[in-house]
């Protein structure tokens, strides 16, 4: 039986360096790897390039690496929740490549299938589109956008087995399964860790063969963005 569990997240980053591209999954801060983020910060690990929805919040998620001016760049989608992000990127500090989604989720399961590149109409004739192929389809305009290539693809999972069988849950079940196998060595960490076989294979939403290492993740907080209640009469 293939074995692909690490102790922990510690274990999990060997082989990390300064100036690596790495994938980070979650949606806000739904789904993100907690985990391994906390050992990216602690291995002081530099000038690293992060492609993720998002870049967290000022004190949490990727907020904590950019706190400590561990990113180099980032290529994202939606930055709007992080005022250190902000500072640093209109100060010229922080490189910026800020994508459409679906182009961004589309880079993501390009890299992990295998595809080079792909024809998508979204940012035609928009700076989105500047510097790169554009060609006509059908009478409508579209643009050639490349696969990512990344070093490490972080990702969080509900439940995992030691095979490398991914389950998500809710809202965590967005930007994580693209990144599967869409680096070369992508690393999981799981709310629960269950022996080869445990899981219903109808279940699976990834399956072993795009994860090389797995963990059980410990202490998530699963925090909250913008906590909007109403008052109770």
């Amino acid at each position: 039986m293939i074995q692909k569990t690490v102790a922990n997240a510690q274990e999990a980053c060997e082989g990390i360096k300064d100036g690596m591209t790495l994938m980070l999954g979650g949606f806000g801060l739904s789904g993100i790897p907690e985990n391994a983020i906390s050992e990216l910060v602690r291995r002081n690990i530099k000038e690293v390039t992060c492609i993720s929805n998002n870049a967290g919040v000022d004190d949490f998620g990727l907020g904590l690496l950019l706190q400590k001016r561990q990113i180099r760049k980032m290529i994202s989608s939606y930055v709007g929740e992080n005022a250190e992000f902000e500072r640093q990127m209109l100060s010229g500090e922080l490189a910026v490549e800020l994508i459409p989604q679906g182009t961004l989720a589309q880079r993501c399961q390009a890299a992990q299938s295998g595809t080079p590149a792909f024809y998508t109409p979204a940012g035609y004739g928009t700076e989105v589109a500047e510097g790169k192929e554009t060609r006509e389809f059908n009478g409508k305009m579209y643009v050639m956008e490349r696969a990512f290539e990344a070093d490490f693809a972080f990702v969080k999972a509900w439940k995992g087995d030691t095979a490398g069988n991914l389950i998500f849950k809710g809202t965590a079940r967005n930007f994580n399964p693209n990144m599967c196998g869409a680096a070369t060595i992508t690393v999981a960490e799981v709310e629960q860790l269950v022996p080869a076989g445990e899981l219903d294979p109808n279940q699976v939403h990834i399956p072993g063969i795009f994860v090389q290492r797995i963990f059980e993740g410990k202490n998530y907080e699963k925090r909250i963005e913008q906590l909007t209640v109403r008052n109770r009469n």
